[in-house]
């Protein structure tokens, strides 16, 4: 548990000593207000499959606006792309996620197939609101891969628990290694919007890119929703790399509905759960230089609280890989 202790470690020291209001320019000591959990779990069992990237959970809290501590406010006013006036929050996770070849009964998994891996993950970010048309999201992941992140241990008591046949090959997942990776993400909140018999629609492009030794990607895409009492959000959140979402929202009446899509597309410079372990001898496999997610899905928004599911597709990742992937994810905001 040395590792995870590491990772909890980092996501309090980061956050700490003392959360901080900002008002006219000056910045008081002060308990900030309840903010928002989010959780969200991403599976491929909701499509009947056990591959590729398998799973991943993350529990993540963002604050009201104008809260965040020291260092948060600064990296906000000293970055040069984040917008000098804007309702600036502060967020923090944990998640895990666990990547397996195709045959999770084979022992010795072919070596042109996907390599067992796991990564464990603590993280903090600043989040910028500008008019809320714009949102802007830098996160720093700190965490491990290899048997530190307790991947094997998980997926094997899950399985027991839904009776799925018992991991075989995890002897063979990557090494250890300590993992950093810094993302950013621009969106533009309903850059295109309309309304048709009372429902509305509307479109959000978003850029970013990501950096370190987990990943290191440049992505862009977009997000259609259309729907009724559309809430003042950039939609559902993900599990990175994916389209970007938001934590927050800001409901229009007690109830809503809406339909979403999405399309994100990467050009990946690293990955090291295809690259293999970057300072250690390990599996590795050949990676797709560009990979593409399409999403669909619907969120259901009451009072404060937002439910929504979404079906994944992701392009092959690697050369070679046997078919695209496809995964399921739910995720459930509300106040905390």
């Amino acid at each position: 548990m040395k590792s995870l202790r590491l990772v909890i470690f980092a996501l309090v020291l980061l956050s700490s000593p003392v959360t901080l209001a900002v008002a006219n320019d000056v910045v008081e000591a002060e308990e900030a207000d309840s903010g928002t959990f989010t959780f969200v779990l991403e599976n491929d069992l909701f499509f009947g499959l056990d591959r590729d990237y398998t799973n991943g959970i993350q529990l993540a809290w963002m604050s009201e606006p104008d809260y965040a501590p020291v260092w948060a406010l600064k990296a906000a006013r000293l970055l040069p792309f984040f917008p000098e006036n804007g309702k600036i929050r502060s967020s923090y996770a944990i998640g895990q996620n666990m990547y397996t070849p195709n045959d999770i009964s084979d022992k010795d998994p072919p070596l042109d197939e996907r390599p067992y891996a796991g990564w464990l993950y603590g993280a903090v970010g600043i989040v910028v609101e500008t008019g809320e048309t714009q949102l802007d999201q830098l996160q720093l992941q700190l965490g491990m891969v290899g048997p530190a992140s307790f991947a094997e241990q998980t997926q094997k008591f899950v399985h027991e628990i839904v009776h799925s046949p018992e991991p075989q090959g995890w002897n063979t997942q990557l090494k250890n290694e300590p993992g950093l990776v810094l993302t950013y993400q621009r969106s533009w909140r309903a850059l295109v919007s309309t309304e048709i018999n009372g429902f509305s629609i509307d479109a959000t492009p978003h850029i970013g890119g990501a950096l370190g030794n987990i990943y290191t990607y440049a992505n862009a895409g977009a997000t259609m929703r259309f729907g009724w009492n559309l809430p003042n959000d950039y939609g559902p959140p993900r599990i990175q790399p994916g389209l970007p979402g938001s934590g927050f929202f800001e409901q229009q009446n007690d109830l809503g509905l809406y339909f979403f899509a999405g399309l994100d597309a990467r050009a990946v410079a690293r990955n090291i759960f295809l690259d293999g372990n970057t300072w250690a001898d390990s599996r590795s496999v050949d990676k797709e230089p560009l990979v593409a997610d399409a999403q669909v899905g619907v969120a259901f928004t009451v009072k404060s609280a937002r439910l929504a599911f979404t079906h994944v597709f992701r392009s092959r990742e690697y050369k070679g890989q046997t078919s695209s992937d496809e995964f399921g994810a739910i995720s459930l905001s509300v106040p905390f």
